[in-house]
């Protein structure tokens, strides 16, 4: 599909959605006054499905995201991630959700800077209790799929902007999440390198069977998403 195809539905998302997200709803308290920044937001994503989520500044793409991400909790509706609805849950629930079937993916890389490309990627898998050698055993086989395999020791500072959201990208698949929340993942990239992100992200659904939701105002990365879902005021169209 192209960038047009702006339904928040499809025939594929219908059959076997992993995300199923429900009249969500997101208000903040500021000084007395309710703020409302999400209203209505109704939409389902696939696994293997590749949804861009676009629209202008202040929108709400970020706070949308967040809500996926259960970094943050909806003020009304609901968030269903592979059956369970999210609303309902603990928060030691939404933890081993986030840690075990979630990665990120964020424009400033978050990398940690006296870490090598190696030890950014095993983060994760410490978090998980992974143990040392299959966590570096991992680490190196994301670097060596993202292409840099010669870049194992190199720290972020010594990486091109390019390089380093290609680590960025290795952590967030060192747990085989099924689902890649990417928060303008191109948008301190040149072109090449932003083609090269959007080529793995791609990959992940297409042969790792993730669903990859991109929130972009690049209108040549939301093309190469499977759907696009449009946020107007706090509303999906």
């Amino acid at each position: 599909m192209s960038a047009g195809a702006a339904s928040p539905e499809s025939p594929r998302t219908a059959a076997a959605p992993l995300l199923d997200v429900r009249g969500l709803t997101r208000h903040f308290t500021v000084s007395g006054a309710r703020i409302d920044v999400l209203s209505d937001c109704t939409f389902q994503v696939a696994r293997g499905e590749v949804v861009a989520i676009v629209g202008q500044s202040g929108s709400g793409k970020s706070t949308l995201l967040n809500l996926l991400g259960l970094l943050d909790r909806p003020s009304g509706g609901s968030y269903g991630f592979d059956g369970e609805d999210t609303t309902r849950l603990g928060e030691g629930r939404r933890s081993r959700l986030r840690g075990e079937g979630i990665g990120f993916v964020f424009q400033q890389f978050h990398l940690l800077e006296r870490r090598t490309a190696l030890a950014n990627v095993g983060v994760p898998m410490v978090l998980g209790g992974v143990p040392l050698l299959r966590r570096r055993a991992r680490a190196r086989e994301l670097l060596e799929a993202v292409g840099l395999g010669h870049r194992l020791h190199s720290r972020p500072h010594q990486l091109s902007g390019g390089e380093q959201q290609r680590v960025a990208l290795a952590r967030a698949l060192s747990r085989s999440p099924a689902l890649i929340l990417a928060d303008e993942p191109t948008g301190a990239l040149d072109t090449a390198s932003s083609a090269m992100i959007m080529d793995q992200l791609l990959e992940q659904a297409r042969i790792g069977g993730a669903a990859v939701v991109v929130v972009t105002h690049d209108p040549k990365v939301a093309a190469r998403a499977d759907r696009v879902v449009e946020l107007v005021e706090g509303r999906t169209l």
